[in-house]
């Protein structure tokens, strides 16, 4: 059970001052010496007193806590919540989810309308943008309002549940490149992810440990959606074509990554013989395709769960909490989406039962290669008797 919460009279008494001194120090009002605000602000950290609202709290009945997330319609996102719904429901907090499809404006004032409504704590995917003021998540801070973000905010001392989405982007190239692919492009995802630069910065990573040559074209401003994917997909490949094709394509996220798929088919590019494709995040939906689907897997019910554990503990705890790192593992799981960049060497005009099968085991894709390469011989000498074939 949560104990008794610090109270103003409590924080006056720490810091030496009056009540309207802490009171004008909580809302930025009044003349106070510096030397007397730093000592108010640590009192408030130590004794972890959060302001309320006394009418509204004394009549509540129930507790809550809110996720931020930035898309209504990714999939992603529900596996977040659920992780999140299934540690603070059983400790009988009421969930509220927001979106703030992206924008910042739209942020700030669901930012500043949960604060104000007294919910209890605030676990946020930041929206991030190199211009936006981003002072409601510090007024935060500065009021202790317990807050976990999902994504890290530079100069944000506040708790942070994540993957290390640089190292899990490098390895996706890495994977790859061990296939033999050398020319690889990125289609990055939008600019107010912070993941979105840290997949980015994987993709130079995996390029800076090898022969090949990194350059702007590499990474391709894309999106997060499935529209964006196959936008992106027909503009790359419908304009490239023989030597100057990727032949290899990680992509922000699985939505981007189907999107793609779909473009590369109606271009009647085969993946993976024509195109290898690599998403990121491990939507349920992934294993199901056509051609399933390589990716990196996130821990989204995990992060979820645990980002509603530190929050809770946030709220909870009668002494200042000091911010929390949890940097859960991203896997990259490989399925039928990639292969060896031999394989695009391989003729379109090939009958389809020489096509290489994206389910087939090991042994049999080597059984097809070779069929193949006597097709490839046949072709050269008609007059040859017919290569002999096993099973």
């Amino acid at each position: 059970m949560p104990g008794t919460r610090s109270t103003i009279s409590d924080v006056a008494t720490r810091a030496g001052v009056s009540k309207a001194t802490v009171s004008a120090v909580l809302n930025d009002t009044g003349a106070v010496s510096d030397a007397t605000r730093d000592r108010v602000l640590a009192a408030i950290e130590l004794l972890n007193y959060r302001p309320t609202q006394p009418p509204r709290r004394t009549a509540r009945r129930h507790r809550s806590i809110a996720v931020l997330i930035k898309e209504h319609d990714n999939p992603y996102y529900a596996e977040v919540v659920a992780g999140v719904r299934a540690h603070a429901e059983g400790l009988g907090y009421t969930l509220l989810v927001v979106s703030s499809e992206g924008a910042y404006d739209v942020e700030r004032r669901a930012v500043e309308l949960l604060r104000d409504k007294d919910v209890d704590g605030l676990i946020v995917t930041p929206v991030f943008d190199e211009h936006a003021d981003l002072s409601h998540f510090f007024e935060l801070k500065r009021r202790n309002f317990p807050l976990v973000l999902l994504e890290q905010i530079r100069g944000l001392r506040s708790s942070l549940v994540d993957v290390d989405n640089v190292e899990a982007s490098r390895k996706a190239v890495e994977h790859l490149i061990a296939l033999g692919h050398t020319r690889i492009v990125h289609l990055a995802g939008p600019d107010y992810s912070m993941h979105s630069h840290e997949r980015a910065e994987g993709v130079r990573r995996a390029y800076s440990g090898t022969r090949h040559i990194f350059t702007d074209d590499v990474i391709v401003p894309t999106g997060a959606h499935l529209a964006d994917g196959y936008r992106a997909g027909l503009a790359l490949f419908g304009a490239a074509a023989g030597a100057d094709r990727p032949t290899a394509v990680t992509c922000y996220n699985d939505l981007v990554a189907v999107g793609l798929l779909r473009a590369l088919a109606e271009l009647g590019l085969r993946v993976p013989h024509d195109v290898s494709v690599v998403g990121f995040d491990d939507l349920p939906l992934c294993e199901y395709l056509p051609v399933p689907l390589t990716t990196v897997q996130v821990p989204k019910f995990k992060m979820g769960e645990s980002a509603a554990q530190l929050l809770v503990r946030h709220i909870e705890s009668r002494q200042a909490v000091a911010p929390q790192k949890i940097s859960l593992t991203a896997t990259l799981v490989v399925r039928g989406s990639t292969a060896a960049a031999a394989a695009v060497a391989a003729p379109a005009s090939l009958p389809p039962a020489l096509g290489l099968s994206v389910t087939a085991s090991a042994e049999r894709r080597e059984a097809l290669h070779d069929a193949l390469l006597d097709a490839r011989r046949d072709d050269r000498n008609p007059n040859a008797a017919p290569a002999t074939r096993g099973a």
